[in-house]
């Protein structure tokens, strides 16, 4: 079974520990949101297929788990409709899908370079980003490294990498190809070929051992918005995953989902409209 760009379809759901039943919110127009976003009487959800914050693809079997997966099965579980996973290369891939109509919704990082293509719901989860740096630097903030001369790697239009693009005065930003692992950049820091690495702490944490050479920074450089989205002609459908989500964490659904994949850097985010 293919494991990227593959459409994984789910005919049935069990439900998550949390039932939907303890949901405190409901979704007030399911008809109308169903007869939106899942016309065709299955949800069509694409999703960043390398992003562990957002879905983990077991590799023997093809089962797709990870919060952004268990957010989809809820609302597609609420709707009564069927579940089709589609794991994508990239956010461009995501966002592509969304605009010409072969996924209903998607699963991206808001930034306001994105927002003017598709229309985001409010955030449901954080993953926060940091630097790698070499274990031996004496340097300990991120503005330590915001200084001529520095050169701070990201991969290429990742979220982290538009922001650090806005926000950096005097380091260079080294935009990394899209396929550039994780294990090559550790290993340009330690060449001193990047005097730092930046990216969310889950990828960085599975690169950093007591034997790497690198660490991880203490902090955040940059809590990113893990969202869903819709097509710009859907906008009117937002208020109502707005809804969906507000259930989900004052439920304790999406608590429950950060426990349940422990993975570093993620916390529920707090409630807050666009």
């Amino acid at each position: 079974m293919n494991r990227l760009g593959t459409r994984i379809v789910w005919l049935s759901f069990a439900l998550l520990s949390v039932s939907a039943g303890a949901l405190n919110a409901q979704i007030t127009d399911v008809d109308g949101l169903r007869g939106v976003v899942a016309p065709s009487g299955t949800l069509r959800a694409a999703f960043l297929g390398r992003n562990p914050v957002q879905v983990q693809i077991n590799e023997q079997t093809g089962e797709v788990t990870g919060p952004a997966a268990d957010v989809a099965r809820e609302l597609a579980r609420q709707l009564s409709v069927a579940l089709e996973i589609q794991p994508l290369p990239g956010v461009a891939a995501v966002i592509e899908a969304v605009e010409n109509g072969t996924a209903d919704i998607g699963f991206i990082a808001h930034d306001t370079t994105r927002a003017q293509r598709v229309e985001f719901t409010q955030a449901y989860i954080y993953g926060h980003n940091s630097y790698i740096v070499r274990a031996d630097s004496p340097s300990q903030s991120f503005a330590d490294f915001d200084r001529p001369g520095a050169r701070i790697g990201a991969i290429a239009r990742n979220a982290v990498d538009l922001h650090l693009e806005r926000t950096l005065t005097s380091a260079e930003l080294v935009h990394l190809p899209r396929d550039t692992p994780d294990t090559e950049a550790r290993r340009m820091v330690l060449a001193g070929e990047l005097d730092a690495y930046a990216a969310n702490k889950q990828r960085l944490a599975a690169v950093t051992t007591p034997e790497s050479g690198v660490r991880i920074l203490d902090g955040s450089v940059l809590p990113v918005e893990q969202s869903i989205v819709v097509s710009q002609g859907n906008e009117a459908v937002v208020p109502q995953l707005d809804l969906f989500i507000d259930a989900a964490r004052d439920s304790g659904l999406l608590q429950t989902l950060v426990e349940r994949y422990n993975i570093a850097g993620v916390e529920v985010a707090p409630r807050a409209r666009r």
